[in-house]
């Protein structure tokens, strides 16, 4: 069924029923003469819509958080429903789309986010005029009070204000080029920080291992629950990697550093199309000295490079991290702004100083297995 991009009477239908309409004279041509906000919008599931999976293989922007295996991991962990809209009539091909979570919480309220947990999900767009009918039909459902407010996340500069979302910009995104040879590569990185730390780690015997196996998966968690308790979070549920696991299989990886026998620090990376993507990592902090990190990503660089990946997508860092930020830099890798959309343009609360140190003093004062539950409770709310 075809929907009006300024009506919101139609989102209360089901995905199936929307994939299975038609509309008689809905072609291409036709729809690309109709005015902006005149453009009809449609909603399919993307998990069983074999459209979105092509649009995904093929769109220059599209990353590995649009992928199937993402959305497929977000549902089976946290319930979230996806969803895409487009002006793209049902059984035409795709070519403009943007793909959305439903994370229903009664803490945090009912909300369409693009995507949860994700460091950015760009539009995929064939050309800008499409843009405009899908954030108009999405506003629509927050006036018609359907969900509390839309969260958009792409990586890409673009002017929220224009479409009447609020822009906010507290994070950067960092890639690295990998298209030098691996030996040029090496001697761009930091001297003290990258270069002599991976040479520490190979005199320190440090053993490298790479997988997706069940004990390789509780040894990074517990590297993840040690390093969010330093950060003054629990970590995320353990039953999130295993969704992860299966939905990606080879594609993921822990890679992993052992001083004598002992894991001291992991990174999970994920790998689409190009690009390897960097996505969570954690350490041992009393182990730190001896490089293991650093070997991790060059161990990471050099297979991408062996399999004709071109790019290391190195993740967010938050502004108020600098140092996440400039151990990334010290690998020459390149940081872009990210600049999240939110409607209605509420402005963002900020948590009081004390009330981040009394939540750090719970998580540091708590056992392993509270960490953990919490996470499992909380993180749904959060996406």
């Amino acid at each position: 069924m075809a929907i009006a991009a300024s009506s919101a009477t139609q989102w209360d239908e089901t995905i199936s029923e929307q994939n299975s309409a038609t509309k008689e004279g809905s072609d291409d041509s036709s729809r690309n003469a109709m005015p902006r906000a005149l453009r009809q919008v449609y909603k399919l599931d993307p998990l069983s819509d074999s459209r979105w999976t092509a649009l995904v293989a093929t769109h220059p922007q599209a990353s590995v958080f649009h992928t199937h295996a993402w959305l497929s991991a977000l549902q089976a962990t946290y319930g979230y429903r996806p969803l895409v809209l487009t002006t793209c009539a049902p059984q035409a091909p795709l070519t403009d789309a943007i793909v959305f979570c439903e994370v229903d919480s009664w803490l945090t309220g009912r909300r369409l986010v693009s995507l949860p947990f994700s460091d950015h999900c760009e539009p995929l767009l064939n050309e800008p005029a499409a843009l405009e009918a899908l954030l108009t039909h999405a506003r629509s459902a927050v006036e018609a009070g359907k969900y509390k407010r839309i969260e958009i996340r792409p990586h890409s500069a673009q002017s929220a204000e224009v479409h009447g979302f609020l822009p906010k910009s507290d994070a950067v995104l960092h890639r690295l080029d990998l298209t030098a040879p691996a030996d040029q590569l090496f001697r761009s990185f930091h001297k003290d920080c990258i270069q002599r730390k991976i040479r520490r780690a190979e005199r320190e015997h440090l053993a490298y291992e790479e997988g997706n196996s069940e004990a390789q998966l509780l040894d990074f968690y517990r590297l993840m629950t040690m390093t969010r308790r330093r950060h003054g979070l629990p970590p995320q549920p353990l039953h999130w990697f295993r969704a992860l696991i299966a939905a990606f299989g080879p594609n993921l990886k822990f890679r992993l550093v052992r001083k004598d026998s002992a894991a001291v620090a992991s990174i999970l990376t994920l790998s689409h199309r190009q690009t390897m993507f960097y996505k969570y990592g954690c350490s041992d902090a009393a182990a730190n000295k001896f490089g293991g990190t650093p070997m991790l990503f060059w161990q990471t660089i050099q297979e991408a490079k062996d399999h004709g990946q071109n790019e290391l997508d190195m993740g967010r860092s938050d502004l108020d991290d600098p140092g996440l930020s400039v151990f990334k830099e010290h690998w020459g890798s390149v940081p872009t702004p990210l600049t999240y959309w939110k409607y209605p343009a509420e402005g963002s609360r900020t948590r009081p100083a004390w009330q981040k140190h009394l939540a750090n003093r719970v998580v540091s004062a708590s056992p392993d297995r509270v960490l953990q539950l919490a996470g499992n409770v909380l993180y749904r709310h959060m996406g």
